[in-house]
């Protein structure tokens, strides 16, 4: 900045030189927006296309496929943006929005975007005479003016509309819906890591799960209960939530593998977050680790947890994923004496996640999804894959060359996700 435009604003905004900082560096980020708009297609990763997940494909006839049926058969585990966000999630609740069948439809939205199919999806359902409950998390930063406009349209279709509880987030991304089959009510879950927003899923890495599990309606049903005043409830059989269990949760279960350690089993831990910097959560990772349990932790941003202390981290390796895709999921993965435990969910390892907001994490009950989401690791920690590794309190590049070149791991997960396509398409 020129000296004569910071004298005036010195002077109009009324503070001293000692109130002016300077920064090496552009202060709005967003204006490198900018630069994906030039018209350089030969700096572009090549167009990719989102796949239907292999459960919700349609049939042979091509017929539109009817997801509850797809949920009832079995547990799905999404991959988003791999797999598609609009064949899946959005089906999920346009479908539930025209069933007859459907009596209710509760969920979080926390984000989304202007113009969003998804509570188009929960006017429809309310204008059709359904029970809809929508939580509104009204102080989702940079969303407050567009979530305030959803708010009061969803209002005036007949949504019943909650803002949350008083102090706390809403961060969770739930969707439950209540369909009456044969006289019986049956409960369809949504429990994913990512926002109910169409356009950040096809650029944000994200998990969710879909299932007819019981328990886990139950534990919803349970959840909504509370976060729209009707009671307080304190245990949940297949969730973990924050801010009264979630930390408690994880903290006992990575305690469960520094004991399995210290009887000579073996044992791990797997975190995959956006941010790690809660002392308990860390100091307890740093406990299992001079245990001699195995600690592999995948991060996105900010990481307090030090890979470089002699005796202390010794069994701990971190590294970070940056790509085309926004790294977004969180996975807790235990090995618990040879019977895994896998969670996930919304949260990440800081304080305003697990005391000041609402989150929660799911259990995976399926071989395969647990095994899945192990492959994505095993493909992470590898020495082989492209990534960042936290030593000596600095991030390093891993750096390949041209006989062994690096692999991309979000290109493999693509492949991958075609390729289960294509098996399906075979059969």
């Amino acid at each position: 900045m020129d000296d004569v435009t910071l004298e005036l604003l010195i002077k109009e905004l009324d503070i001293t030189d000692q109130e002016v900082y300077r920064l090496p560096g552009p202060l709005d980020l967003r204006g490198l927006f900018d630069l994906a708009r030039i018209d350089r297609p030969d700096l572009r990763y090549p167009p990719h296309l989102p796949t239907t997940a292999v459960a919700f494909q349609p049939g042979d006839s091509n017929e539109r496929p009817d997801i509850f049926k797809a949920i009832g058969r079995a547990d799905v585990l999404v991959h988003h943006p791999y797999e598609s966000f609009a064949t899946s999630v959005q089906a999920f609740l346009e479908q539930a929005a025209r069933d007859p069948q459907v009596l209710a439809i509760k969920q979080t939205l926390y984000r989304t975007s202007g113009d969003s199919p998804i509570v188009q999806a929960l006017i429809d359902a309310a204008e059709a005479g359904k029970q809809v409950l929508a939580l509104v998390e009204v102080k989702a930063r940079f969303d407050e003016a567009n979530n305030i406009v959803w708010a009061r349209k969803l209002e005036k279709a007949g949504v019943h509309v909650v803002y949350g509880l008083v102090g706390l987030k809403t961060h969770c991304k739930l969707a439950l819906v209540i369909r009456e089959e044969d006289g019986v009510l049956r409960h369809y879950s949504h429990v994913g890591t990512g926002n109910y927003n169409p356009k950040t899923s096809r650029i944000y890495e994200d998990f969710g799960l879909f299932t007819a599990d019981p328990q886990i309606g139950k534990d919803l049903t349970r959840l909504f209960n509370e976060l729209s005043g009707y009671a307080i409830e304190k245990k949940f059989k297949r969730l973990l939530v924050a801010p009264l269990h979630l930390r408690k949760g994880l903290l006992r279960l990575i305690d469960r593998e520094r004991r399995n350690a210290e009887d000579g089993k073996p044992a791990r831990v797997r975190i995959k977050v956006n941010s790690m910097v809660d002392e308990q959560i860390i100091d307890a990772l740093y406990r299992a680790s001079i245990a001699g349990v195995k600690v592999e932790v995948w991060v996105r941003g900010i990481c307090s947890l030090r890979a470089d202390l002699p005796g202390v981290s010794d069994n701990i390796t971190v590294r970070s994923i940056l790509g085309r895709y926004l790294e977004h999921s969180r996975i807790f993965a235990f090995d618990n004496d040879g019977d895994p435990i896998v969670y996930i969910g919304s949260a990440d390892m800081m304080h305003r996640n697990l005391d000041r907001r609402v989150e929660a994490l799911v259990r995976l009950s399926s071989p395969e999804h647990i095994q899945e989401l192990h492959d994505l690791f095993d493909l992470a920690m590898d020495d082989g894959t492209n990534s960042w590794h936290l030593e000596d309190g600095a991030w390093t590049r891993a750096v390949g060359d041209e006989d062994a070149p690096l692999v991309d791991l979000q290109d493999r997960t693509m492949l991958a996700v075609q390729s289960r396509r294509r098996k399906r398409t075979v059969r």
